[in-house]
């Protein structure tokens, strides 16, 4: 736990997805407090011929976009801790990407502890058994 699926505009590369999952991962950790070993993340592309912003594509515009979704337990993470996250995530693939889109979003996902789990067990449970 979280769960964190990022959409890159381009083509598939490699060096950059790997960068992309480094990137998401260290921020995780470091600003809503999440374990590396329940942190899993999917990334997928999107050609920029595929990917409309205002109605143009981002290859009629000349830019590059991103979205991160990133599931978290609801109340687990403060305000001030997801503001941050999405500020820091935003910084972080501008600089990776280049020539970002400011329509690229992060979303921090709030869900419910009883209806959000992984191995077979939510985390409503989890926290009653290590209560």
């Amino acid at each position: 736990m979280p769960h964190i699926v990022i959409h890159l505009s381009g083509q598939p590369e490699a060096a950059l997805t790997r960068e992309a999952v480094q990137a998401a991962t260290r921020l995780t950790q470091s600003i809503l407090g999440k374990e590396e070993r329940v942190i899993a993340v999917a990334v997928q592309y999107v050609p920029k011929d595929q990917w409309f912003i205002g109605g143009r594509s981002l290859e009629e515009q000349g830019a590059n976009a991103f979205h991160l979704d990133i599931s978290v337990t609801d109340e687990t993470n403060t305000k001030a801790e997801k503001a941050r996250f999405i500020r820091e995530v935003y910084a972080a693939f501008k600089e990776l990407l280049g020539g970002v889109h400011e329509c690229s979003y992060v979303h921090v996902i709030d869900a419910r502890a009883a209806a959000y789990g992984y191995g077979g067990a939510t985390q409503e449970y989890r926290h009653q058994r290590a209560g």
